[in-house]
This record gives structure tokens, C-alpha cells and sequence, in this order.
């Protein structure tokens, strides 16, 4: 007994094989290259939306731009306040200046004019916002159709294997299902979280123009 624990010990033991990210996402075959294109594309839609709506809170923030307003309106230099919000390229500046083009009718027809304003800025903020958030239901579904397609080439090789079948028949169907699993809730959680990031930036960028909006009610309704 002694000699064959012996002889076993002797025996050296097979170096265990490890799959590289890279042999593994190959492995998933073409699902994981669709994959691959739509985080892509959710993450390039992202970083060109963020850098959107970072400036957009940028211009909110900046309180010199309503404090000049504010010191034309008084002294009653319309024009140059008018001005000022034209040469200003932002989502804040073009509503000022859509109620400026309203001076002169009712206060309600340039709070309506404003509000309009800023719900076209807000559409334009939110492009391509909604295809983060399709990609990001849209990778896990993917990741299933792997799994199915995976499972049915496993079955498919096994019968074609007859009685000869192993673990190494079926490890090609089931490496497919298991690595796009994977790849389709990796590119889902990544969205997701993306595309929440932009959604909270939005919600920002919508409360600062709806203050600044209320600012500049409050200036109008000043007395001269």
C-alpha cells in the first residue's frame, strides 16, 4: 500500500490550461462581437453626452451671466441684456433670450415662451440618451440568445456523438452559452449604470434651468 502512494506521488501532475479574456470572448463567437459594438457605442454616446451636459451645468452655474443680466434690465439697457444672452451658446442663454423676444406681451405669454425654450433645450440634452438605456436592456437578452444557441450546439453535438459522448463533446456548445451569459450582463450592468449617470445630470441641468427661469420671472416682475 505504501509503494503505490508512493508511485502516485511520482506521477507529475498536468499543468492546468487558463483561458485568456480574450481566447474566452472569441469563444462566445458572433454575440459577443454585437456586444462588443453596442458597448461601444454606449460608452462613446456617453462620454459625448457627459461632456454636453457638463457644459450645460458649467453655464448654469455661472452667476456672473443673470448678475449682468440683471444690472441691464435695471438700467434699462434691454438691448445689450439681449444681446449678452445671444453671444452666450448655451441651453441658459437661449431661454433668456426667447423671453427677451417676448418683452412687451404678457408675463404669462414670456413664462410660456421660456418653459417651451427650455423643454427644446432639455430634448436636445437627452439625445441618444434613450440608446444607452436600450443597450443596456438589450446586452442581458443577447447574452441569453447565447445561452440558448450555446445549449442547442451542445445537445446537437452530442447526438451527433452517439455514444461516444464526453465532456469534451459538450464543451464547445456550453463555453459559448456560459461566456455570452456573461458578456450580456457585463455590457448590461456597465449601461445601466451610464446611462443613470446621465439621467441624474439631466434631472440637474432641468432644476437649474427651471431656477434660473424663475429668476428671471422675478427680475420682470420687478418695478422699474
Amino acid at each position: 500500500m505504501n509503494s503505490l502512494f508512493i508511485l502516485l506521488e511520482s506521477v507529475p501532475a498536468e499543468p492546468s490550461k487558463s483561458l485568456s479574456l480574450w481566447q474566452m470572448a472569441i469563444s462566445g463567437g458572433w454575440i459577443m462581437i454585437v456586444l462588443a459594438v453596442l458597448l461601444i457605442l454606449a460608452v462613446y454616446i456617453f462620454i459625448e453626452r457627459y461632456l454636453t451636459l457638463k457644459n450645460a451645468l458649467k453655464s448654469n452655474d455661472d452667476s456672473v451671466f443673470m448678475d449682468n443680466i440683471r444690472q441691464f434690465v435695471h438700467e434699462g439697457k434691454l438691448d445689450e441684456a439681449r444681446n449678452l444672452a445671444k453671444q452666450t451658446f448655451s441651453p441658459l442663454g437661449r431661454m433668456i433670450n426667447k423671453g427677451f423676444s417676448r418683452l412687451g406681451r404678457p408675463l404669462p405669454d414670456i413664462q410660456a415662451a421660456i418653459e417651451s425654450e427650455g423643454k427644446l433645450e432639455v430634448a436636445n440634452l437627452e439625445k441618444r440618451v434613450s440608446l444607452v438605456a436600450t443597450v443596456a436592456s438589450l446586452g442581458p437578452m443577447l447574452g441569453f440568445l447565447g445561452t440558448v444557441t450555446g445549449m442547442i450546439t451542445a445537445f446537437q453535438d452530442m447526438t451527433n456523438a452517439g455514444k461516444d459522448v464526453s465532456i469534451v463533446t459538450l464543451s464547445g456548445g456550453i463555453s459559448t452559452a456560459m461566456v455570452t451569459t456573461v458578456g450580456g450582463l457585463i455590457v448590461g450592468i456597465i449601461c445601466y449604470f451610464l446611462y443613470n449617470l446621465l439621467v441624474a445630470r439631466i434631472n440637474k441641468v432641468v432644476f437649474d434651468l427651471e431656477v434660473r427661469a424663475n429668476e428671471f420671472m422675478d427680475l420682470l416682475h420687478e418695478p422699474a
